[in-house]
């Protein structure tokens, strides 16, 4: 019995190094992400409008940016939820995109698809027939630069 023991207790130990060491692996990934804050893009339309979006997920931060550089031509429309109101990020209009809902497409339904300045007219439609779910997906969107935070 005294040898048993300590040798399940040196088992215990490994298994319990074992587990931590993926843990601290995690946390150092997750750092840089941290680190990253958010992102300010703008994107225009087939009415040449601009409209300025806020992104804070590393990995959209890194596609955005890769589809400014060349690096990737996959998914280059912007999809999200709108929100009424105004952005200090994007002035010129009366409404934003909920900056955790942003995302990119290559394909999507017609019935998100609108102008920048259509969405501004027809604001007090959205969440119905117009904009159902307030998701909007301009198809002809095309980034055109990363701007700065407000």
């Amino acid at each position: 019995m005294r040898r048993i023991l300590p040798g399940i207790a040196a088992l215990a130990a490994v298994a319990t190094l074992g587990l931590a060491a993926p843990a601290q692996a995690r946390q150092t990934e997750a750092a840089p992400q941290a680190a990253w804050g958010a992102a300010y893009f703008e994107f225009t339309d087939s009415g040449n409008d601009k409209f300025v979006f806020k992104l804070t997920d590393p990995a959209k931060i890194q596609h955005a940016r890769d589809l400014l550089s060349g690096a990737t031509t996959d998914r280059p429309s912007v999809i999200g939820t709108i929100v009424v109101g105004t952005a200090a990020y994007n002035p010129n209009w009366s409404y934003h995109y909920n900056p955790t809902t942003v995302d990119f497409f290559d394909v999507a339904t017609e019935v998100c698809d609108a102008g920048i300045d259509y969405v501004e007219e027809h604001l007090s439609e959205v969440g119905g027939a117009f904009l159902p779910g307030n998701t909007w997906c301009p198809w002809s969107s095309q980034l055109v630069r990363e701007v700065s935070a407000p």
